[in-house]
């Protein structure tokens, strides 16, 4: 699963770092360090983690999360370009 954090909205509250310690890390007082490319196995922390952000910096990318899913195609269609 593909991982973003707005590292100009995260405040350093650390509770994603305190719910998912394998993927959040804090560094110093305010750094935030995190694995963009976190494993499946971690995908009930980080989802645990993405809702207890105080300022919501965290973001899934919920299309690679429906590429994972069970039961779907890999996500090969809909990747057609409009343009």
């Amino acid at each position: 699963m593909r991982l973003v954090v707005d590292l100009n909205r995260c405040q350093g509250y650390a509770q994603c770092a305190f719910l998912a310690p394998d993927v959040f890390a804090m560094h110093g007082d305010e750094g935030l360090l995190y694995d963009p490319q976190a494993e499946d196995a971690h995908r009930e922390r980080v989802a645990q983690a993405v809702a207890a952000c105080p300022v919501q910096a965290i973001l899934v990318d919920e299309l690679d999360m429906a590429a994972t899913a069970p039961g779907t195609a890999g996500g090969s269609a809909g990747e057609a370009s409009d343009g």
